[in-house]
């Protein structure tokens, strides 16, 4: 499905995304080595039974990404010149291999573009959210995006 175009995005539209995906162990450790992240609380299961979590949790940035990933096919795939910026960036739970997330995305703003005309940002707060109901990421973020082309 392709992505929306500048002009079809309405402040306070929700997206409620229907690709749910469950983490895997092999998601954690791979992303953990592919990024050069030594934390032991990724990789090290006996250091991390001897912590609050009781047993390794997943990479946030693996979550971030993963959030973001799922939101693509029906927001942006194929309309987005460019991600501006991710903010306020929050982990409130952690992710713990075998937990499955889905995503929702809402509107929160859309301005025309000043320097590029016929383009426009939109502003999404994205939510993961594990199979127990909780929130365990969410971001804005700020998409440049095309817009309708003319006919």
């Amino acid at each position: 499905m392709p992505g929306l175009y500048f002009e079809e995005f309405a402040v306070g539209r929700t997206f409620t995304h229907p690709i749910r995906r469950t983490v895997t162990e092999a998601d954690n450790v791979f992303f953990t080595a592919m990024t050069h992240n030594p934390a032991q609380l990724h990789l090290d299961e006996e250091y991390a039974k001897g912590t609050e979590f009781g047993t390794r949790i997943v990479n946030s940035l693996f979550t971030l990404g993963l959030m973001i990933g799922i939101s693509v096919g029906d927001t942006t795939l194929g309309t987005t010149v460019a991600n501006l910026g991710m903010d306020e960036v929050r982990f409130p739970k952690p992710v713990f291999h075998g937990d499955t997330l889905h995503v929702e995305s809402e509107v929160l703003e859309t301005r025309p573009s000043k320097s590029r005309p016929g383009q426009g940002i939109v502003v999404f707060l994205h939510k993961a959210i594990n199979q127990r109901g909780e929130i365990v990421a969410q971001c804005k973020r700020s998409a440049l995006m095309l817009g309708r082309p003319k006919a």
